[in-house]
């Protein structure tokens, strides 16, 4: 059976030779695997990059079988991104939690469509950390977690027990929540951008990582450490 779809590259591991085995986040919302042969070689290797956008024909001989995947790079084409140190950061902690809590063949709606969108206004604009931390609320809610911060600037704390806003600090258990970071000032300070990190940390690892993996992913936490030092100069 072939098909044809849109689809944003997760993970490439080598097999074999030349062969990689990816995962890609297809437009229809699902994670889904398969073979490229050949895409490691020299001619290949530069479609099956993470965090590439690519257009792709998934073959399966028959059921037993494991999928083939040919693709070609689609846009948003996104050299510029991996010119730059910490919007190739970025994309990489983006790939790279999806990868780990999503699982081949569970339908997440609007979750490709929110990473694509996210991914544009990396591409395209200088002020994209507001964004970027927006999308990591976002991501908790559509994996049903969401925290219901709308219009609630009087609840300035977080409680990372009862994972909820409050008025009242309660010692070591709240921090201040980053209103001002994902509201419509969208004001990026270090402590903002540390405290979603924090809050987004505590209920994706509480809630969604992987039994056998209860670490954060590398690479998330290379770009939240390269985020916190720049913002702390």
């Amino acid at each position: 059976m072939q098909s044809k779809s849109l689809g944003l590259i997760l993970s490439a591991k080598p097999i074999r030779d030349n062969d990689l085995y990816i995962k890609i986040l297809s437009v229809n919302d699902k994670v889904l695997s398969g073979f490229v042969y050949g895409g490691n070689s020299t001619k290949k290797r530069h479609t099956y990059q993470l965090g590439y956008f690519i257009e792709f024909n998934q073959i399966q001989k028959n059921s037993n079988s494991i999928n083939s995947i040919n693709g070609e790079i689609v846009k948003p084409y996104i050299e510029s991104i991996y010119n730059d140190k910490f919007k190739s950061f970025s994309l990489l902690a983006i790939v790279s939690i999806i990868n780990e809590s999503v699982y081949e063949g569970v339908k997440i709606d609007n979750l490709f469509k929110s990473v694509k969108e996210l991914v544009d206004l990396i591409n395209e604009s200088k002020h994209w950390l507001s964004n970027y931390c927006r999308w990591l609320l976002y991501f908790l809610k559509l994996l049903g977690y969401e925290i219901d911060y709308y219009d609630k600037n009087d609840l300035k704390y977080f409680n990372l027990n009862s994972l909820s806003l409050q008025k009242i600090s309660t010692n070591n258990t709240s921090i201040l929540f980053p209103h001002q970071l994902i509201n419509k000032n969208r004001k990026v300070t270090y402590e903002s951008v540390k405290s979603l990190f924090i809050i987004f940390e505590t209920i994706f690892e509480e809630n969604n990582l992987n039994k056998f993996n209860d670490k954060m992913p590398v690479n998330y936490l290379n770009f939240k450490n390269l985020i916190l030092k720049q913002l702390s100069n």
